[in-house]
């Protein structure tokens, strides 16, 4: 396969961009190459700087549910841009996706548009400790709330795959108030949320983590963290960045039927433009400057392109049977993957939950961080280019989800298992 434009580019990148790339995993460290420089994207396949295809399972990191540049976020992107790109100001596209989420999401009852999933969760925190007027925030082992200060406590995502502790420039004064647990630990769930001398504002969780690649919650555990933070007044924050839209339309909490306080989401209310948003319960949200006293804001917050693409692209979700068709599909690829799996490799785990899935280089189960951490990250490097070489783009790092869209074909999932084999083949 030939490469050299890509090396070429990546080559240039690093004398102007840290690292050659501006977010940290798509250097491709972990799995042993140089990135690959994309260059267009149309319907399952990405192509790249030289002309190379490939069957794509990153999704932009999960957005692309319809797939790529669907015809119908493509025009309605057309029609919102020739009235202009940015206004600063409030338009009526925002107010139409606002009331679009909200009848989604059955926790929703007002929401606020930021301008990424970090945003969102940042702000969120924000908010539940001016609710509450408490100041510590718990989250679980492994899982990943974007990249603010507070969040950087044993964190899934790019920090686990680049093997970074947390984060320099991170001061302790600011990490001291994150307490991180494990996932799906009850014992030490009820322990630290009954200490009332650590001042709980909030949880803040991944319904279904998708950080440290795809780990299910028990379904005792997670109700008993719906039961335990309501009696104990802690505001639960569901982070729906990866699963909200994905796992249903109603996403996580309609799937599990568990209603947190405030929920999260990021690119897919977009069409995969730069988009997040938070919501919840009204008394909450109120609390949000210019209605009540907790600030927040953003110029691109509400942007008139992400919002007409958010709503086509939740339009199209709404249609009948579009999730069922998408989780049959899904369903029998990680079958048909789980089977080659099994076959081949002495140890392999795969876990998933609707349309997204990770297969473990592990013995399972898989059901936590340090679960997840008996990956063998060597094998998945030498499986992630065997396939990269042969056309299937996976996430370059054993901890992410592998994503299905609508517009995989039979055609795109076959062949992708028929290179699969072929790998494991060679494992």
């Amino acid at each position: 396969m030939e490469t050299s434009r890509s090396a070429s580019l990546f080559t240039e990148a690093q004398k102007y961009i840290p690292g050659g790339v501006n977010s940290p995993v798509r250097a491709c460290k972990s799995v042993g190459c140089d990135p690959r420089f994309i260059e267009r994207a149309l319907g399952s396949k990405i192509y790249d700087a030289d002309g190379n295809e490939y069957i794509d399972f990153v999704c932009s990191w999960g957005p692309m549910i319809l797939g790529h540049n669907h015809p119908s976020v493509v025009e309605a992107i057309q029609k919102a841009l020739v009235n202009g790109t940015s206004f600063g100001a409030p338009s009526a596209l925002e107010v139409e996706l606002a009331k679009m989420v909200c009848d989604a999401l059955p926790s929703v009852e007002m929401a606020r548009f930021v301008s990424s999933g970090t945003e969102a969760t940042m702000s969120a925190v924000r908010l539940a400790r001016g609710y509450t007027g408490r100041k510590a925030v718990v989250k679980f082992d492994g899982c990943y709330h974007g990249h603010a200060d507070s969040f950087l406590v044993k964190a899934g995502s790019g920090v686990i795959t680049l093997g970074i502790p947390g984060s320099p420039g991170v001061p302790d004064d600011i990490v001291k108030n994150t307490i991180s647990i494990p996932y799906n630990n009850l014992e030490s769930l009820e322990k630290t949320l009954r200490d009332q001398s650590l001042d709980i504002a909030c949880v803040i969780m991944e319904p279904v983590a998708g950080n440290m690649g795809v780990v299910l919650p028990e379904p005792s555990f997670i109700a008993k963290v719906r039961e335990l933070t309501t009696e104990l007044g802690i505001v639960l924050i569901f982070d729906e960045v990866i699963t909200g839209f994905r796992v249903s339309y109603g996403g996580a909490q309609a799937k599990f039927n568990i209603m947190p306080d405030l929920t999260c989401l990021g690119k897919i209310i977009g069409g995969g433009l730069p988009v997040g948003a938070y919501g919840g319960k009204k008394e909450i949200m109120e609390q949000i400057s210019p209605a009540g006293p907790v600030y927040q804001a953003g110029t691109l917050s509400g942007n008139p392109l992400a919002m007409a693409a958010g709503i086509a692209t939740l339009k199209e979700l709404q249609k009948e049977g579009f999730y069922e068709a998408l989780e049959s599909k899904a369903a029998k690829f990680a079958s048909d993957l789980q089977g080659l799996a099994t076959k081949y490799l002495e140890q392999a785990t795969l876990n998933r939950q609707g349309s997204v899935m990770t297969t473990f280089f592990a013995k399972g189960p898989i059901t936590d961080f340090e679960t997840a951490m008996t990956a063998d990250t060597e094998t998945y490097g030498k499986y992630y280019r065997l396939m990269l070489d042969q056309g299937i783009y996976l996430a370059p790092s054993q901890f992410e989800g592998a994503f299905i869209s609508a517009a995989h074909s039979e055609e795109d999932l076959s062949q992708a298992l028929e290179k699969t084999e072929w790998a494991f083949k060679k494992l």
